[in-house]
């Protein structure tokens, strides 16, 4: 990619720039072998889906999940372990937003819920180094589908083909490449770092 072909980098943030604890958790309530297999079941869950469009209450969403996974735990056991799964700020994000933050605007598209949101991310001053903020249960769309990367589009002062989008699962990278921005899976902040260096908005 050659220098200054990003003019706005949109970051994930479970799995990017915050630690999630839950994909353990799933892997052994619902007997799932891997985490990818895991993910691909959650995207695809409509209560995940309705939940984290802001579309149904918590209590809705945690007895739908756990009687849709069959899982065997009560929804109220369910729903206490839930909130709790975005643990803390990954070591480096701050610092990395801080410095890609001083090249080119920085945003976070996210699919979440107001459960999370309200109880624990909100209160992390890492956000205050976003320009944009998109946030699936706040625009009442998830990933991967293609009418969020749409939306985000229409909302950004820069086209689709100028957007670096950075998450950790391949099907959100290959429906934002599919909506036209230039898009990299990677995990953590170390990958995210590499991704940026690549992408020539870090420099090596």
């Amino acid at each position: 990619m050659a220098a200054g072909a990003v003019d706005i980098v949109l970051f994930d943030l479970g799995g990017v720039l915050i630690e999630l604890g839950g994909v353990p958790v799933m892997r052994e309530l619902a007997g799932i072998g891997s985490d990818d297999e895991v993910w691909e079941r959650w995207l695809a869950c409509p209560w995940v889906r309705s939940f984290e469009r802001g579309q149904c209450s918590a209590e809705e969403f945690a007895r739908g999940v756990v009687a849709d996974w069959g899982l065997p735990v009560s929804p109220r056991r369910f729903i206490e372990t839930f909130r709790d799964w975005p643990r803390r700020p990954a070591p480096g994000a701050w610092e990395l937003l801080a410095e890609v933050g001083s090249i080119v605007p920085v945003g976070c598209l996210s699919n979440t819920n107001a459960l999370h949101w309200e109880h624990q991310v909100a209160r992390w001053p890492i956000l205050d180094e976003f320009d944009f903020r998109f946030l699936s249960f706040e625009l009442g769309l998830v990933k991967p589908d293609s009418e969020l990367f749409e939306e985000v589009s229409d909302r950004l002062p820069a086209g689709p083909e100028r957007v670096l989008f950075l998450d950790d699962n391949l099907v959100n990278t290959e429906a934002a490449r599919s909506s036209g921005f230039l898009s990299e899976q990677v995990r953590g902040v170390g990958g995210a770092r590499r991704a940026l260096m690549d992408a020539r908005v870090l420099s090596p």
